[in-house]
């Protein structure tokens, strides 16, 4: 590449100056010089800057890269109220503009000795006060000194963004992130698609790039707080020339300026090898690229697919040898010498031990490896992965350990332990047998067993009431005692002769939902107990009735108390994220910790019932699946649930998983936060629905605008978050999403949460299309009502 152009230094511009074409401006150590160039045989023009002393003309940063003069009329110019503004002079037409929301009276530019180009204040005495400054929107390379990351206070990221060639400065394919989500990595895309990670930081280094060590040249760091999330360096020795530049084929380079040789050197380089390729060997596989073929399962585990592995499609990684039983105990086995896994779904602590990390992951059933999180000291800090693990690549030299969650039979386990772990599982069995034997019920009933319905004291652990006590407690249905109906059918209050009142939910005879939805109520909620989900306490089923008998909930459900006027008044903030946290953490049991893995598929407002402390309970399990081992999702043609609730890939495609829950919750978070419905939202200057207006203000960066009037601001911090965390929620896409495990632990702390990407469903033209693909016979209502049977499409 070749910059043509003529040197004219000039005092920093002020408002009463311009920077002329041939002109340029010099910072006062003579390193960096602003101007115009031209590439190649190119005839467009460019402002930009570069190395002012080495022979190797090298642009490091360009203002209009986007939209290139086609003359020499350019003229660079600080206005009021503080705006540097690139004009050209022969039609006047502005080609490239800074942006500032502050306004001053005399503006000043000045080519910092760092090469950042900055506009200031000329009256203001503070050197760091800056209206703009060029290391926040750099080009292709990272300078020393330049903070690349997130300020989290402005929203503001620093990222770079790849030349389209050699010749063209305009933005190319490639562009290379800091990434704190979860915990902080860098990330090479093309385009969205993430070409590379470099594993996260382990305190000396990311765990992929070895090869940057401490050395006598540079130095470098991370900073993760509150208010910002960047990587730096910085030179020291400031005779030496250095870079980080990401190269127009997608290579992120550290080049060093040889001055006997008169080259740029490459120092490192990233990605490496192919091993680099993110997500190349799939979950739980291993790259090496010593190997033929590099892809291999970690120990322990297989190929899932062992038909593609030996077709060298890999993408379907690996899977354990023993699955996890973590209701009756996993451990953890080291693995030594490796790149970290992706850290997108994780969380830390930065100030547990090795063994309280190990406890923590322990009782999380969601967590699949933990290691330290800072070795520069000898180890300490917690770091959990909650999702499988990806991006694993075997290091020669390096390489970290980690801690990976198996099957305690893959481990060796002797003595007192063995003796001690049989001794509680026996007790545990014996307490449960006899508790089953005081309530009727079979000592040979577990989570296992076959779902036979028609063998009651069998399979169900639970009373079987007869008609005459519910008729009796009810005062024959009467109807001074309804409290309400679904599409189950109508439910009473009753009260029992001992005192005890209950809730009464009896089948209708013209419901839509049949014994199907009773008898599959009556067998998942049986086997769950969480104090977040509501009680059953025994059923009915005589001639024509089918009737299930639940604990009371004396504030009812939330949708009567959020959506109503008065009502949602009675709800102050802490009361709405005790729900919120209470539906989350029922969620998490029926996802991972239950000894039935179960989806809702119809979590709404109406099915959230709050007890008399206003504790949350989720209800209604008739339409609820469950998964064993290792099943995530399934399809069906039968799709149920609710307008406004239902995800997208389930609603059009009949796709459901533990992500199409994880909707339904973000949908919830964000009608707790607002006091509206999601359905049935209008606002007088768009037609989204509550998703769609959510999602234009974090957007526009006025999303406590969704907060309910009622809330007031002195818990703003945390409504805010609230409504992040709902926003990642309802995502587009399901591998986009959290799972419920990452939910709460992002609830619960002040970690960065990673940007949100556009929800799915967020127009009322979106739900009417997808009614409009219903069958004729189909059961459907834009109201709260629940849908029992579509036609997916």
């Amino acid at each position: 590449m070749s910059v043509h152009k003529i040197s004219n230094t000039m005092d920093p511009i002020n408002t009463a100056q311009i920077l002329k074409d041939g002109e340029t401006i010099v910072s006062s150590s003579g390193t960096f010089e602003l101007g115009y160039f031209r590439t190649g045989n190119s005839t467009n023009r460019y402002v930009g800057m570069w190395y002012k002393t080495i022979a190797v003309i090298t642009v490091v940063w360009v203002a209009n890269r986007k939209v290139p003069l086609t003359n020499t009329s350019g003229v660079l110019k600080v206005i009021e109220p503080g705006l540097l503004v690139l004009l050209d002079n022969a039609n006047g037409s502005i080609i490239w503009s800074t942006n500032t929301s502050r306004r001053v009276k005399s503006p000043v530019v000045k080519l910092l000795d760092s090469g950042n180009l900055v506009v200031k204040d000329a009256n203001d005495a503070d050197q760091g006060n800056f209206l703009w400054e060029s290391f926040n929107y750099p080009t292709d390379t990272i300078l020393p000194g330049m903070k690349f990351g997130w300020n989290l206070i402005t929203g503001l990221e620093v990222y770079l963004s790849s030349w389209k060639s050699n010749d063209d400065p305009s933005s190319g394919d490639f562009t290379y992130h800091f990434d704190p989500t979860g915990y902080p990595q860098h990330v090479l895309r093309k385009g969205s698609a993430v070409q590379f990670k470099t594993g996260p930081w382990n305190g000396l280094t990311y765990s992929g790039t070895p090869n940057l060590k401490k050395n006598p040249i540079f130095k470098y760091k991370v900073v993760l707080n509150k208010n910002e999330a960047y990587y730096t360096f910085d030179l020291l020795n400031r005779s030496i020339i250095s870079r980080f530049t990401l190269s127009g084929s997608g290579v992120g380079q550290r080049c060093m300026w040889v001055n006997r040789t008169k080259e740029w050197v490459v120092y490192i380089t990233s990605p490496t090898d192919n091993c680099d390729v993110y997500r190349l060997c799939g979950a739980y596989g291993s790259c090496n690229i010593a190997n033929s073929p590099v892809c291999g399962c970690l120990d322990r585990f297989q190929p899932k697919d062992p038909g593609g592995w030996e077709n060298a499609d890999w993408s379907n990684g690996c899977v354990r040898r023993t699955p996890l039983n973590c209701q009756n105990g996993d451990a953890f086995l080291k693995y030594s010498g490796i790149k970290l896994p992706d850290t997108r779904y994780s969380w830390f602590n930065e100030n547990m031990t090795l063994n309280e990390c190990e406890m923590v992951c322990l009782n999380n059933c969601s967590c699949m490896a933990y290691i330290n999180l800072d070795i520069s000291r000898g180890g300490s800090g917690c770091l959990l992965w909650l999702e499988d693990l990806i991006n694993i690549k075997e290091l020669s030299e390096g390489g970290q350990d980690i801690y990976i969650r198996m099957a305690s039979s893959e481990l060796v386990l002797i003595g007192l332990f063995l003796l001690g772990l049989s001794l509680m599982l026996y007790l545990r069995k014996r307490k449960k047998s006899n508790h089953i034997l005081r309530e009727g019920g079979s000592p040979g009933h577990n989570c296992t067993d076959n779902h036979n319905y028609g063998s009651h004291n069998k399979d169900i652990e639970l009373p079987l009431f007869d008609l005459y006590t519910i008729i009796k407690a009810t005062d024959n249905f009467s109807i001074n005692n309804k409290l309400g109906e679904g599409g189950f059918g109508p439910v009473y209050k009753g009260l029992l002769e001992e005192g005890q009142e209950i809730a009464v939910k009896r089948l209708s005879r013209t419901s839509l939902q049949g014994l199907d939805e009773f008898k599959n109520e009556v067998i998942y909620i049986a086997k769950l107990q969480h104090r977040n989900l509501v009680k059953l306490l025994g059923w009915c089923t005589q001639g024509d009735e089918n009737m299930l008998i639940y604990e009371y909930m004396p504030n009812r459900s939330l949708d009567l108390i959020l959506f109503d006027p008065v009502g949602s008044a009675l709800l102050d903030w802490p009361k709405r994220f005790h729900i919120i946290n209470g539906i989350a953490r029922g969620l998490v049991y029926l996802h991972q910790d239950s000894c039935l893995r179960i989806i809702h598929r119809d979590l709404k407002a109406s099915n959230i019932l709050l007890d008399s402390d206003l504790n949350p309970k989720i209800s209604d399990f008739g339409m609820a699946r469950s998964f064993r081992g290792n099943e995530t999702g399934a399809n069906t043609s039968r799709i149920v649930g609710t307008y406004g609730y239902m995800s997208p890939e389930y609603a059009v495609e009949g796709l459901f998983s533990i992500k199409s829950d994880v909707f339904s919750f973000g949908v919830l978070v964000l009608e707790i936060v607002s006091g509206k419905r999601n359905r049935g939202f209008s606002h007088r200057d768009h037609h989204h629905n509550l998703l769609g207006h959510a999602w234009m203000l974090y957007k526009e960066g006025r999303y406590m605008e969704l907060v309910d009037a009622y809330l007031g601001s002195v818990h703003l911090s945390e409504m805010l978050r609230s409504i992040h965390v709902g926003l990642l929620c309802v995502q587009q896409s399901p591998e986009d999403r959290p799972n419920m495990s990452s939910v709460v632990m992002m609830l619960g702390n002040e970690g960065v949460l990673p940007p949100a990407r556009q929800p799915g469903f967020f127009t009322e033209r979106n739900l009417f299309t997808v009614e409009r693909t219903t069958s004729n016979n189909a059961a459907s209502s834009i109201n709260q009502v629940t849908v029992t049977q579509l036609e997916a499409r």
